[in-house]
């Protein structure tokens, strides 16, 4: 059995809808594609086709990922931003405790962390080191360098 996917109510909602978008549209789009490819002859050498049935097997493979996502999904609230823990939800500033630098990041599911913007998975080293910290609390992220100890500074 896989290990159980963290998320919001909203993010499984949204798993949802890409699965159903993906079985409909996506699916209805792919066999035109197959449609039309076909009509232009001879299969072994027709690019179109095969590329549409390349593009076909990605997008049941997608289809797959996602059901399965859904499937281990463990739906939790959002931490409220008064609780003073942190967790899923939240948006967390730490202090590197070796740098002195200070960052800023917001608990999310995987199936919406975005480093660039900040957001970061509740399964990540990270985000798992940050659950359940409070303010004042020094949190160990392991690392491929060694550990990192981040103080938590504030949660909201």
């Amino acid at each position: 059995m896989s290990e159980p996917i963290v998320m919001s109510a909203e993010a499984l909602d949204a798993l949802h809808a890409e699965i159903a978008e993906l079985e409909g549209e996506g699916r209805r789009e792919i066999a035109e594609r197959i449609r039309v490819a076909r009509e232009w002859g001879d299969l072994k050498e027709n690019a179109e086709y095969h590329d549409a049935k390349k593009s076909q097997a990605m997008l049941e493979t997608r289809i797959l990922q996602l059901r399965e996502t859904a499937l281990n999904a463990e739906v939790r609230e959002v931490q409220a931003g008064g609780s003073g823990v942190a967790g899923l939800g939240s948006t967390v500033t730490v202090v590197d405790e070796e740098r002195g630098r200070e960052s800023v990041y917001r608990l999310a599911a995987a199936t919406e962390a975005d480093a660039a913007a900040g957001s970061v998975s509740f399964e990540s080293p990270v985000g798992r080191a940050l659950d359940g910290a409070r303010v004042g609390d020094t949190v160990v992220v392991p690392t491929p360098k060694g550990e990192r100890r981040l103080v938590v500074r504030s949660i909201a």
